[in-house]
C-alpha cells in the first residue's frame, strides 16, 4: 500500500469512493468541505491511502487551517460534529494514521484534528455525545418509539395550536427567516452567530444541490422555529436550530424534528442523526433521548501540537464574551462572529 496523497475534492476517484462507502455522511460529502473552505478562507482537500492499482483505500476529507502568525493545522472537519475516517478493512485505519503522521510532518502541519478516534491520535476536546436515531420505511413504527409524554403529546398539543410546518423554497428562508431566529437564539445562548455569508454560500452548496434542507415552523403566518439538516447518502443530520422562546408553550420544536424525522422515513433514509451535545448539558441529552435516539460518546483525535493553551484562551474569550453578547444589542453577536468565527476553526 502507497502513503498518503493528497486528492481535490474534485477528483472522481474520491468522489466515487465516498459515495460507494456504507459509513458516508453529509460531512464527507465533497461539497461540505468545500463550503467550509470558500466561506472562512481556508484550502480543502482530501488525504488517502491506495493500493497498488490506485485504487482508494482509506481517506478523510481535510480543511488547513491557517491564520495570521501561526503554523497551519490539518482539521477534518472544523465546525463538524463526527467526521471518522473512511476505511475498506481494519488494517487501513493504521495505515492512514501513519500515512498522516508522516505527511504532515513533510507539509509543515503542526497539528491533525481528527473528528473521531484515530489510532495513535490522543484525545481531545470537550466531552460530548451524540445521538443516532433508526429509521424505518413506516414513520409510525419510529413514531411508536417517542416518549409518550415527553414527545407524542407535545408533538399532537403542536398540532392542536394549528401550528404550521414549511420547507424553505428560497434563499431568503435560509438567509433571511432563519438567520433573524439563529441570530436571536445564539445571542441567547452568548455566543457568536456564523458569519450571514455562511448561509447564503448553505443555500448555494448545499440546499439547492440537494445536500440539505431547511424546515420553518409558524405559528398564525409567524416563524417560531426553524432548523438546517444536511442529508445525503443513508444519513440526516440535525446541524442547526433556532427558535422563539415565546412560542415554546406551543412545542415548536417537536413538530419540527417529528416532520424532518417522518420525511426522512419517506425518503429512505436509514438513520437520523441529532448532532453534538456536550456533555454537561443534561437537559438537551434528555430531549435528545426521548425520541428513541441511542447516545453515543465523541472522542476526538489530535496528532502532534498541543491544545491545552488553545483550549483555555477559547474558554477565557467565552467566559468574557459571554454575557457581553448575552446582554448586549443583536449586533454585537453578529459583529463578533463576521470578526471571529473563523479563529475557532
Amino acid at each position: 500500500m502507497s502513503g498518503v496523497t493528497s486528492l481535490e475534492l474534485t477528483d472522481p476517484r474520491w468522489g466515487d469512493f465516498v459515495a460507494a462507502h456504507p459509513e458516508a455522511t453529509p460531512f464527507h460529502h465533497p461539497g461540505w468541505a468545500t463550503l467550509l473552505a470558500g466561506c472562512y478562507g481556508f484550502r480543502a482537500f482530501a488525504l488517502a491511502t491506495s493500493d497498488a492499482s490506485g485504487a482508494i483505500r482509506s481517506g478523510l476529507p481535510v480543511v488547513e487551517v491557517r491564520h495570521l502568525g501561526s503554523t497551519p493545522k490539518w482539521v477534518s472537519l472544523p465546525y463538524t460534529d463526527y467526521c471518522p475516517p473512511l476505511v475498506l478493512a481494519s488494517g487501513d485505519e493504521e495505515q492512514l494514521a501513519a500515512g498522516l503522521r508522516r505527511a504532515s510532518g513533510v507539509a509543515g502541519v503542526r497539528q491533525v484534528e481528527v473528528r473521531a478516534p484515530l489510532p495513535g491520535t490522543a484525545a481531545s476536546g470537550r466531552p460530548a455525545v451524540r445521538h443516532l436515531l433508526p429509521l424505518d420505511p413506516d414513520p409510525a413504527h419510529v413514531y411508536a418509539g417517542f416518549h409518550r409524554s415527553q414527545v407524542q403529546r407535545s408533538i399532537r398539543r403542536a398540532e392542536r395550536e394549528g401550528l404550521t410546518v414549511r420547507s424553505a423554497t428560497l434563499p431568503q428562508d435560509l438567509a433571511g427567516t432563519f438567520y433573524r431566529l439563529h441570530l436571536q437564539t445564539r445571542r441567547r445562548q452568548g455566543v457568536p452567530v456564523q458569519p450571514r455569508r455562511f448561509f447564503r454560500l448553505l443555500w448555494e452548496q448545499a440546499v439547492s444541490t440537494g445536500l440539505g434542507s431547511v424546515v420553518l415552523v409558524e405559528a398564525a403566518g409567524v416563524p417560531v422555529a426553524g432548523a438546517v439538516f444536511l442529508a445525503w447518502n443513508s444519513t440526516v443530520i440535525y446541524k442547526f436550530g433556532a427558535s422563539d422562546p415565546g412560542a415554546w408553550r406551543l412545542r415548536p420544536n417537536h413538530l419540527l424534528f417529528w416532520h424532518a424525522i417522518r420525511t426522512a422515513c419517506e425518503r429512505g433514509y436509514r438513520w437520523f442523526d441529532f448532532g453534538r451535545t456536550d456533555a454537561d448539558q443534561q437537559g438537551l441529552r434528555n430531549f435528545k433521548r426521548s425520541w428513541g435516539a441511542v447516545e453515543q460518546p465523541l472522542v476526538y483525535g489530535t496528532l502532534g501540537g498541543s491544545r491545552g493553551r488553545g483550549a483555555a484562551a477559547n474558554g477565557m474569550a467565552g467566559r468574557v464574551l459571554g454575557p457581553a453578547i448575552r446582554h448586549g444589542p443583536l449586533l454585537l453577536c453578529r459583529l463578533a462572529g463576521e470578526s471571529l468565527y473563523r479563529y475557532t476553526a
